[in-house]
């Protein structure tokens, strides 16, 4: 390893996910130093350096792009990770957990993407494999979470060990969910003004959306405080205190999310039962329109199809009078229609 840090930008930030074997970013971290960015060939040699005698608190993070199809088969040939991380990989359920295996903290956190606009193919999964010496994590498109933590330390955080690294992602994770739940409540607060003025149409497509999103979130975030609540009552014995603190608190912020997210839902729920009730009264409304309509022109209607008639001895015929006499039986019968439509309305 060089003496001097090497550049932040020896891994250029426009390649991003594109070095050999899906490497997104590399970082050595060490007791004298913040991280140091390294390329995939330097990879073997600092994890070997992390794990000397006389480097006691150094570790590496290794962070992959899963959409390269080597970059599992470079994991597993190159890294010492628990068989538990690539069974990880390839199962079907991604409920956010941590669990303890040999030795190493394998996770599944649940994340959105980095351009996030309120849709559900925009939330993927984050695997991680954290061990004294080693963190690596693995996604298949660019999460917002990890890119935070990725920004932090180019701009030269410092992370004593590797849970400190991982308790600073579950923070970022628990900011980034905070904002979108702020998002989704100014977007909840605007569809219930439109409410109040009686616009509601466009508002139903909106408020759908926003609940199947928020209902995918809490359901991938849903096991993450149990998962957290086992490993704080059993944590490995390489975790310090001061970690195990770091992460009952981010257990907390998550509960405190879910909460939102719940109270939310309920919300956006009440809107849409709102609405359904207001388009309903709105399709009453419309057809007793049509009723009336309909009852007001039965009078003339009838009358004119039985005057109408080529027959002989149809009444008022010859009368000078006659139309004067059917205009006010057509006028009588319409108000009567009218007056018991109204009534009956009431």
């Amino acid at each position: 390893m060089p003496d001097k840090p090497l550049p932040a930008w020896s891994i250029a930030d426009g390649a991003y996910g594109s070095d050999r074997h899906g490497l997104v970013c590399g970082f050595h971290f060490s007791a004298r130093h913040a991280g140091r960015p390294f390329a995939l060939h330097e990879a073997l040699d600092c994890l070997a350096t992390a794990q000397a005698a006389d480097a006691p608190d150094d570790f590496i993070w290794l962070h992959f792009n899963l959409s390269d199809a080597s970059a599992e088969a470079w994991m597993q040939a190159h890294l010492p990770l628990p068989t538990e991380f690539f069974d990880a990989l390839h199962e079907g359920s991604r409920s956010t957990r941590i669990e303890d295996a040999a030795d190493h903290l394998v996770a599944v956190v649940n994340d959105v993407a980095f351009e996030f606009s309120f849709e559900t193919t925009e939330i993927a999964s984050l695997w991680l494999a954290v061990h004294p010496r080693l963190v690596v994590s693995a996604r298949s498109q660019p999460l917002r979470s990890v890119d935070r933590l990725r920004q932090a330390v180019k701009d030269g955080a410092h992370f004593g060990s590797p849970m400190a690294l991982l308790n600073h992602l579950l923070h970022d994770q628990g900011d980034v969910l905070v904002r979108i739940v702020r998002d989704a409540t100014l977007q909840v607060d605007a569809v219930e003004d439109n409410l109040q003025h009686r616009r509601f149409r466009a508002q139903r497509t909106t408020l759908g959306k926003l609940r199947r999103v928020l209902v995918r979130l809490q359901r991938l975030l849903a096991p993450e405080p149990g998962a957290l609540f086992r490993l704080l009552r059993q944590p490995p014995p390489w975790m310090a205190a001061d970690d195990l603190d770091e992460l009952r608190q981010s257990t907390e912020e998550f509960s405190l999310v879910l909460r939102d997210l719940a109270a939310l839902q309920e919300r956006i729920k009440l809107l849409q039962e709102e609405i359904t009730a207001q388009v309903g009264e709105q399709t009453n409304r419309s057809l007793f329109t049509l009723t009336v309509v309909t009852v007001l022109a039965l009078p003339i209607n009838i009358i004119a199809g039985l005057l109408g008639m080529n027959v002989g001895g149809i009444p008022l015929a010859d009368s000078p009078h006659g139309f004067l006499i059917i205009a006010l039986i057509v006028l009588t019968f319409t108000v009567v229609a009218g007056w018991l439509a109204f009534r009956r309305r009431d």
